[in-house]
């Protein structure tokens, strides 16, 4: 897959591909919808297969002191994107001098005349251009006008719930990962570097692998049931876990990071990348009086997550 991060200097061989636009972040099945669309229409055209989305996020740049809402890295959502058969990612620097252009400006000067689509899928719900001003609607008259297709993608909905990233994001908020998981179409996943913690659980018979949550979305504090990829190195594969979002209100009240312990697992895999995929919420988040009471609540809560897993993979 060829990221292309400048509208302005296209090379010729990443012009004129079938592209969905929007912000696809989750890639949800209303998304996979989309670019199942995408590899149809591809295919028929001898088209590459695109994705048009925006880096930084618009609502991070308009709103940069606002909580963190993403539920995936820009490359985690690379990633994902490319396993789906993306071939050109238009990962367009947001800024300034896009956020100005009008809705038509939008249509001429990017997908026209820069990019060169021939054909773009959007949501019915899509909006685009200064203000958001532009319309799913607006954008089948300016193909027409400029010369390219436009598909209007159905929401995708299950017992009258759309599938949304903010849809998504609340299953998560309210300790449903389950719920997240029917709309994604696969686990809700953190992925990452594991960094230096503070070496507590080591201490306590329990050592963790430690992920920043820097940028994205929490998911309600507290214990889940996780299966925890190590996606380099030579502890390489998927191991089961339990993992603790939140601030560890024991010791005191520290920046929210995940923190997970991978059952019968004794390597060391400081500086590798996981993707730590929550199954099922156990608990909050609690405030332990001494270090034996958090340690026997460990135990059960170790306990617990390997029955979970335990009944849903082997």
């Amino acid at each position: 897959m060829r990221i292309i991060r400048d509208y302005q200097f296209i090379a010729a061989e990443d012009r004129g591909a079938v592209a969905a636009i929007g912000n696809f972040d989750g890639v949800h099945l209303g998304h996979q919808a989309a670019l199942d669309l995408v590899r149809k229409i591809a295919k028929d055209s001898n088209s590459h297969v695109g994705t048009l989305t925006f880096e930084p996020h618009p609502r991070e740049y308009f709103s940069p002191k606002s909580a963190a809402f993403r539920l995936m890295s820009a490359d985690a959502k690379a990633n994902r994107l490319e396993k789906l058969g993306v071939e050109r990612l238009y990962q367009l620097n947001f800024n300034a001098a896009l956020s100005a252009l009008s809705a038509r400006e939008f249509a001429r000067d990017v997908i026209y005349k820069a990019l060169g689509l021939t054909h773009v899928i959007v949501g019915a719900d899509f909006c685009f251009g200064k203000g958001r001003t532009g319309t799913a609607s607006d954008l089948i008259n300016f193909g027409e006008e400029f010369g390219f297709k436009v598909t209007i993608a159905e929401l995708l909905k299950d017992n009258d719930q759309v599938f949304s990233s903010t849809a998504i994001r609340n299953a998560l908020s309210e300790g449903r990962p389950e719920n997240a998981a029917r709309m994604l179409g696969h686990l809700h996943r953190i992925e990452g570097q594991v960094i230096q913690g503070h070496q507590r659980g080591r201490e306590l018979g329990y050592p963790t692998a430690n992920l920043s949550i820097d940028g994205l979305h929490p998911p309600k504090y507290g214990v889940y049931a996780v299966t925890v990829d190590i996606l380099d190195g030579p502890s390489q594969g998927r191991y089961f876990g339990a993992a603790s979002i939140g601030e560890r209100p024991t010791f005191g009240v520290y920046k929210p990071n995940l923190e997970v312990f991978l059952f019968d697992f004794h390597a060391d895999i400081y500086g590798a990348n996981i993707s730590v995929a929550l199954v099922n919420y156990q608990r909050p988040e609690l405030k332990f009086d001494t270090l034996e009471t958090l340690i026997v609540q460990m135990d059960l809560d170790c306990e617990i997550a390997k029955k979970t897993l335990n009944s849903l993979y082997l």
